[in-house]
């Protein structure tokens, strides 16, 4: 590799001469003196340049001697610098990528996504989308849990109907997964405590600003439960560790967004279906968007809080492997976290009994026959087990204030979209 300096260990190197590596983001030319941009994944260094500057977004590697200066990005700067171009641009990028704010609309930046997302605005949502995944991973492992991997391609189309993507597997139908829910079940029997992050296809006909047809799922599952409160209290702690991961990993892209992080209670404040209901006068078995964000603001009045679980669900709007509430059946042990004016995460108790299954099952009309590698766990003894899922660039989105999940993806596929 090229031995180099990163730009925000600068100041560590005073009087001492380096090397930086990076792509050309700026030129700056003054009667007197010129002034060389870079930038590299840690920030921005300024070189004082002579004779002729490589054009924007050229790759280069500059070794000078650092010294302060006031004026200069981070406080820093390279004097008497040697430039060499590593690779040039055959044509200028599509926006200008040193302006402070994105002079582009989403169009254009979804068009030309490899470049503009260079842009330190855009690079900053997807910092934080990882610094979020980190967070994740970490407070699921310090809990005990495993992480697992399991297919995305399956053999039936059961749990959400005809919402999927079919694909030819050798000469036989198969289908790209809607989630990894029935095999994080599974694993829930093997580990007892697992979850995922990867990739999910839904082949909804949404056009709208918080749907794709294939996000970043975090899930995760857990046994040996007593009810859905038992979830919601490790959901609890797992978006309170994304958070503080956030904070930690990614300081720099909160203040270029100027994010201000919520807090978590130690218990996020909760209320029955039935009583979001009474509060929105709605005799609807869901929740609509105005209604989510309507609750969510009386959550912000009432609680202090960002975050508000919903639960109890009606058992018609639940999957049918949702376990209903034992004191009223009509309902769910199930629940929706809000944040701020959107469903984030949906979750609860599952059914852990073979015959629960086959019951359920043929309440909906349905026979056992195209679940039966999924009903396979369960004949051989499951503990009472709970989960939950978020939708990784949904609360990105939430997260920054992006007005569209769209802007806190990397390459977003949706009902037009099949490239770049």
């Amino acid at each position: 590799m090229i031995s180099r300096v990163m730009s925000a260990e600068l100041a560590e190197h005073v009087g001492r001469r380096v090397t930086i590596a990076g792509w050309v983001h700026r030129r700056r030319r003054l009667k007197s003196v010129s002034f060389l941009v870079v930038r590299d994944r840690t920030g921005l260094t300024q070189a004082v340049a002579a004779g002729d500057l490589p054009p924007e977004e050229s790759v280069v590697q500059v070794s000078g001697t650092v010294a302060a200066g006031a004026q200069a990005p981070g406080g820093y700067e390279l004097v008497s610098p040697e430039v060499e171009v590593l690779a040039e641009p055959c044509v200028p990028p599509p926006l200008d990528l040193y302006r402070p704010v994105v002079q582009a609309a989403l169009p254009t930046v979804l068009d030309h996504a490899p470049v503009a997302l260079r842009h330190p605005l855009l690079r900053a949502g997807l910092e934080i989308s990882a610094a979020s995944a980190a967070g994740f991973r970490e407070t699921l492992d310090r809990l005990g849990f495993t992480e697992i991997h399991t297919p995305k391609i399956v053999g039936s189309a059961t749990e959400s109907g005809a919402n999927v993507f079919g694909l030819d597997y050798f000469g036989r139908p198969a289908y790209l997964a809607q989630s990894p829910q029935f095999y994080k079940q599974a694993m829930a029997g093997v580990f007892e405590r697992v979850y995922e992050v990867g990739p999910v296809f839904r082949a909804e006909p949404h056009d709208t600003a918080r749907h794709l047809a294939q996000y970043t799922s975090l899930d995760a599952e857990l046994g040996f439960v007593r009810d859905h409160r038992d979830v919601m209290a490790v959901l609890r702690e797992v978006v309170a560790g994304m958070l503080a991961s956030v904070r930690r990993r990614a300081p720099a892209a909160l203040g270029l967004l100027d994010v201000t992080l919520p807090e978590v209670p130690a218990e996020i404040p909760a209320i029955h279906f039935t009583e979001a209901q009474r509060l929105t006068s709605s005799g609807e078995p869901d929740l609509s968007p105005a209604q989510e964000r309507w609750l969510s603001e009386w959550a912000r009045r009432e609680h202090g809080c960002e975050f508000l679980f919903v639960t109890g669900y009606p058992m018609s709007k639940r999957p049918f492997y949702t376990h209903p509430d034992p004191a009223r059946p009509g309902y769910s042990n199930g629940f929706d976290l809000l944040f701020r004016g959107m469903e984030l995460v949906t979750g609860g108790q599952r059914l852990h009994r073979h015959e629960d299954y086959v019951r359920a099952l043929a309440e909906r009309g349905e026979g056992t026959a195209a679940y039966e590698g999924y009903l396979q766990a369960f004949r051989y003894g499951m503990p009472p087990h709970g989960g939950f899922a978020m939708g990784l660039e949904r609360w990105t989105a939430r997260l920054t204030g992006a007005a569209n999940v769209r802007q806190t993806t990397a390459f977003p596929r949706d009902l037009h979209r099949l490239s770049p």
